[in-house]
Order: C-alpha cells, then structure tokens, then sequence
C-alpha cells in the first residue's frame, strides 16, 4: 500500500522546528530534506542540527555534493533510510553498503535527465529509488511530468519489489495517477505546508491514495 510521506524542507532551525512540529501531529513516515548550497542551491541546517520525534518513521534525503563526507553524523542519526542522489560525488556501491553495515536503508535520488539505464549498474544496492520531478532544495512545484513514469516501469522490470517514491508536485490532481503508475512513497511538501489545513490535506491525499474495492 503506498504511503504519503511529509516533507521537512527548511532554511533554519526554527523554521525546521516549526515544520517538524505541524507534521508530528499526524504523520507516521517523513521525508528529511537537507542541501548543501552547492548540489542543491540553498542551504539546510547542519547534519549536527537534525532531530525528529521518536514516534515517527524519518528518511534523510541528502541533497550534498560528496554525502560519504557526513556517514559518521548519519549513523548517529540512524534514520530508517537515508536517500543520495546518482548524480552526487560518491562511490554509491561503497557508501550504501556503510549505510547497510549500519542497520539503515538506501534510496537512489534520479534526476529529471538521469537514464536509469544510466544507474543500472549501481541499482543493486538500494533498497529504494526515488524518481525527483521538483526543484532541488525546495517544496516542489505544481506540475508533474508524467513522463517520468517510464523510469518506474523500467525499475520495476529490474527489480520488481524495490521501493519507489515519486518528490515533486504531489497534490490531490495527480497523486492517484502516481499511484497507479506504480509509486509507492509520495513525499509530499507543498501541498501539505501551504494548506490552510496541513491535517486535513494530509488525509485527503491518504483517501485518494487508498486501495479501490473492485
């Protein structure tokens, strides 16, 4: 069953807290956005700076440059997966297999313009792969291409239980059709953080994602 996942998308620490906070009251899973200032263009509180509620299910998405540079900070934290971009400087078997020896999870971040043919050789060493439709370091826009589609039908031939998620311009128009198109997480931030009711947001995007009787 899929899983809308909150984003935390924050340029400091009261705003991160003020996000953590909203999310904490009716969430379950979470999607931790930090950047660098260099892979993505601005900047989160530090790696040193993150928390998140013991209750909650939390997934790091490392939008840095070199992420093998913060593996001690990330084993500290311990989150249930830590997401790294194909794209980023890193020796990606190398770095997910430390994650792995740690007891944490590991997400492929696919730009726009990566092939997945492109990743294939990589690919199995994740346990996840998200497919990124927004724009880097920010709560993503209000379109969706739907294009993008094709990449989760070619990982699903790949590797058919792999978890994937879908970031950028989830709303209530089009979070069936991901659905249905095969993604499992939808990390959802705009939608969510600029509803008058982040609540009942959340749990519109949950009705329509559920499972239709036949």
């Amino acid at each position: 069953m899929a899983v809308i996942c909150p984003t935390v998308t924050a340029f400091s620490e009261d705003e991160y807290r003020a996000q953590m906070e909203l999310v904490q009251q009716f969430a379950k899973r979470i999607h931790i956005d930090l950047m660098d200032g260099d892979f993505a263009p601005t900047v989160s509180p530090p790696l040193d700076k993150v928390w998140w509620p013991p209750e909650l299910v939390a997934d790091i998405h490392i939008m840095y440059r070199r992420p093998a540079d913060h593996l001690e900070r990330l084993v500290e934290l311990k989150p249930n997966l830590v997401v790294f971009h194909a794209e980023a400087e890193v020796d990606h078997a190398a770095f997910a297999a430390k994650l792995h020896d740690a007891g944490i999870k590991t997400g492929l971040g696919v730009l726009q313009d990566t092939t997945i043919n492109g990743v294939k050789p990589i690919l199995d060493s994740f346990d996840h792969v998200m497919i990124f439709s927004g724009n880097l370091g920010h709560h993503g826009g209000s379109a969706v291409d739907f294009g993008l589609l094709d990449k989760v039908r070619e990982v699903r031939q790949l590797y058919p239980q792999i978890e994937i998620a879908w970031d950028g311009g989830i709303n209530d128009q089009n979070a069936r059709q991901l659905v249905e198109g095969g993604i499992d997480v939808l990390n959802v931030g705009g939608f969510i953080h600029k509803a008058e009711d982040p609540r009942a947001a959340y749990e519109k995007l949950n009705s329509l994602i559920e499972p239709r009787l036949l």
